[in-house]
């Protein structure tokens, strides 16, 4: 496997796309029951497939990432060849990014001397999908780039 294999949940959620998937190998629901009874390992390696190929799907289309702890917020802007950061630091450790309070604190202080801001760039050293999956994997989420334009655009302006 490349990625990971989805969870239960998300083969829930895909459960339309899955049976596509095993449509496309000529497997209908009574040959996938079949799979799963006589052969698990094969329905294993079916269940890996459809998951990297989700990923694949997913992670291309990924633009912008978000990375949320108590004292810290990471804004990603992936391109093909390279990620930007953007690095909001609170100085004031009681501060938490996690709550409500910590990010109205956060907007309350955006461009004081209690908010550290960084601005960085990384080129993939990986292939780009699989650089993007270990933000994933670190927590971090995909997002709409709106709060990383809105603060890119006051730190360059």
């Amino acid at each position: 496997m490349k990625y990971s294999r989805l969870t239960k949940e998300q083969f829930e959620e895909l459960n339309q796309e899955f049976s596509t998937f095993l449509a496309t190998q000529a497997i209908d629901k009574a040959e996938w029951d079949k799979i799963k009874a006589e052969k698990p390992e094969v329905a294993e390696q079916e269940l890996d497939v459809f998951s990297d190929l989700i990923w694949e799907g997913v992670l291309s289309k990924a633009t912008y990432l978000e990375h949320f702890s108590k004292n810290h917020i990471f804004l990603f802007h992936c391109f093909d060849t390279y990620v930007q950061s953007i690095v909001l630091k609170s100085l004031v450790p009681e501060v938490d990014f996690l709550t409500k309070d910590g990010l109205q604190w956060l907007s309350d202080n955006m461009f004081t001397e209690t908010i550290e801001m960084k601005i960085g760039k990384k080129e993939f050293t990986e292939e780009r999908n699989t650089s993007i999956f270990e933000l994933v994997q670190q927590g971090s989420f995909l997002s709409d780039g709106l709060l990383y334009q809105q603060i890119n655009e006051i730190m360059t302006s």
